[in-house]
């Protein structure tokens, strides 16, 4: 496993090692023990997973404290654009997003401490999404705010007009009107 600082302290793009062959490929997702060898001590307790169509936009979404959770995400089929925001309040990059392309070929993951807020944008149909958490989802502890706010300055990788949101991710707030960690 290689692991790769971004310009964001404590956020990390994680490389697996992959066994490739004319049968297909291996590699291991997470191993605990390698984790621990790189100084990233977590004890994963959920996994989630999406299913969705190209333009999907879901976020930014975040779970403040006693249930703020650090996320370790990948691509399992197709790609999407995964973005996150610095919401650490003594943080000298607090409001600063980090964005990468995750992928079925590239195998990339990226492990989120917590304090940031997570979204994503589907850049293929069917594309499968899955992460872990370090923490469990409880609902009074939601927090978000618009992937649309022109604010955070983020290049996104499709045109709004494409972008497929819920009910919910619709109805967020400004990042300057969110709750705060």
């Amino acid at each position: 496993m290689n692991k790769i600082e971004s310009e964001i302290e404590g956020l990390f793009i994680i490389e697996p090692r992959i066994f490739e062959d004319d049968r297909g490929y291996f590699f291991e997702s997470f191993n605990d023990n390698v984790f621990r060898e790189q100084n990233l001590n977590m004890l994963f307790v959920q996994d989630n997973e999406s299913k969705s169509k190209k333009g999907v936009a879901r976020g930014f979404h975040y779970q403040l404290a006693p249930y703020a959770q650090a996320k370790l995400v990948r691509v399992i089929k197709g790609s999407v654009q995964d973005v996150v925001v610095d919401m650490r309040p003594d943080s000298p990059t607090k409001g600063k997003h980090y964005s990468i392309i995750l992928s079925e070929e590239n195998k990339k993951q990226l492990l989120i401490p917590r304090g940031f807020a997570h979204a994503f944008l589907v850049l293929e149909d069917d594309t499968i999404f899955s992460y872990k958490c370090d923490n469990f989802y409880s609902q009074s502890s939601e927090g978000g705010f618009s992937l649309l706010d022109q604010t955070l300055g983020i290049s996104w990788a499709l045109p709004q007009s494409e972008f497929k949101l819920s009910e919910k991710d619709t109805a967020l707030p400004l990042f300057a009107d969110a709750k705060q960690f």
